[in-house]
C-alpha cells in the first residue's frame, strides 16, 4: 500500500505522521515546535526533511493541512509567515503526489473515518446520508460544509467566523457594542464577528462584558475563565451562558443554510473545553427553537470530535481518495 507523509500545521506545533491508505500510523506521529524553525528562518519544508531523516521513510504522497487560506494551490500562514506550494513540498519529500488543504477542510475529509467512540453527542437527533458540517471553535472560528464521499467529496473553503454576531435582544446589542469598544481600544478592526465571542479570546471578551455588567473588573484569558467557571464564579457562569446561547444561534443559522442531514461536528479546543457545560446552559434548547420552518425542532445532530489526529486522518483520506 502506498505510503504518504502528512503534516498538520497549527499555530504552535506541527504534527507529522505516516499513513498507509486512509490509516494514519499513530506510532509514527511526531511534534515539531514551529517557533524553533521560524527562529532559524526555516519552515515546513525543513520540518518534513527532518522527519523523513528520522524515520527513513520514502513517501509517494504528501498532504499538508495548514491553518490559513489556501488559494490556487498556495497556502499562507500569516502568524508564521510561512508560504508553501506543491514544488516546495515535493522538493522536501521527494513525493510525486502533493496536496495542500486548509485545516478545516482536512477535518471535513476526516468525517466518516473517525471512530464513533471519538464522537461525543451534544445535541441528539437523526443522522442520515447527506451533507455534513464541520465547525471549528479554537484560536479562531470557522465552518465548512462537507458534500459527497470518497473521490467525490467536496469541502468548500470558508471564512464564516467573521460573519456578524447574532443579536436577538438588548443584552446581545450591549455585548456587540462592548466588544466593538474593546477592539477599537486595542487598535483592531471594530467589528464584532462570531469569532470575537466564540474563539478562545472570545470567551475572555464575554467575561469582560459580564464583569462590566456586574460592575467588576474583567481581564481574564480563556483558561482563567474556564478555571473560574469550574469554581462556579458568577461572572464566569454568566460568560459561559452567553457563549452557549450565541453558539446555539450560530449553529442553528448554519444548519438552515447548509441542511447538514449527516450531522454537525464541532472541533477545536474551545469546543472540547465547553462541552461539559453545554447541558447546564441549554445548548439543545437554544438550538431547537421554533422558526417558520420546523427543521430545527427535530432534525440535525451535533457532536464534538474528540480525535486529536482528525486533521491528519483527513489528509490521508484525501490522498487515498484522489489517488
Amino acid at each position: 500500500m502506498a505510503l504518504a507523509v502528512l503534516a498538520d500545521i497549527g499555530g504552535t506545533n506541527t504534527r507529522v505522521a505516516l499513513a498507509e491508505g486512509t490509516r494514519v500510523l499513530t506510532e509514527t506521529i511526531r511534534r515539531f515546535p514551529n517557533a524553533d524553525y521560524k527562529a532559524r528562518g526555516q519552515d515546513i519544508a525543513q520540518i518534513l526533511r527532518h522527519y523523513l531523516a528520522q524515520t527513513g521513510a520514502a513517501p509517494e504522497g504528501v498532504c499538508v493541512a495548514a491553518a490559513g487560506p489556501v488559494q490556487d494551490g498556495v497556502a499562507t500562514m500569516t502568524n508564521l509567515d510561512w508560504v508553501m506550494d506543491a514544488a516546495k513540498l515535493s522538493g522536501a519529500t521527494g513525493a510525486a503526489r502533493v496536496a495542500i488543504l486548509n485545516d478545516l477542510q482536512a477535518q471535513g475529509h476526516a468525517l466518516g473515518h473517525i471512530p464513533e467512540a471519538l464522537l461525543r453527542p451534544v445535541i441528539t437527533g437523526p443522522k442520515v446520508a447527506g451533507p455534513m458540517l464541520v465547525v471549528g471553535l479554537g484560536t479562531g472560528v470557522n465552518a465548512a460544509p462537507v458534500h459527497g464521499a470518497g473521490a467525490g467529496r467536496v469541502v468548500p473553503a470558508s471564512e464564516c467566523g467573521h460573519v456578524n454576531m447574532p443579536v436577538r435582544g438588548d443584552e446581545d446589542l450591549r455585548l456587540l457594542r462592548f466588544v466593538e469598544g474593546l477592539l477599537a481600544a486595542r487598535g483592531e478592526v471594530a467589528h464584532c464577528g462570531v469569532e470575537e465571542v466564540l474563539a478562545g479570546r472570545g470567551l475572555g471578551n464575554l467575561y469582560a462584558f459580564a464583569a462590566a455588567e456586574a460592575g467588576q473588573p474583567g481581564g481574564l484569558a480563556s483558561a482563567e475563565v474556564l478555571a473560574a467557571l469550574a469554581a462556579n464564579e458568577p461572572v464566569a457562569v454568566h460568560a459561559a451562558a452567553l457563549y452557549t446561547r450565541i453558539l446555539a444561534q450560530v449553529l442553528a443559522d448554519l444548519a438552515l443554510i447548509h441542511l447538514p442531514w449527516g450531522g454537525i461536528y464541532l472541533i477545536g479546543g474551545m469546543a472540547r473545553a465547553m462541552t461539559p457545560h453545554f447541558d447546564r446552559f441549554g445548548l439543545t434548547q437554544g438550538f431547537r427553537e421554533a422558526r417558520r420552518v420546523d427543521l430545527l425542532l427535530n432534525d440535525f445532530s451535533v457532536s464534538v470530535v474528540e480525535d486529536d489526529y482528525a486533521a491528519l486522518t483527513g489528509c490521508a483520506a484525501w490522498l487515498a481518495a484522489s489517488g
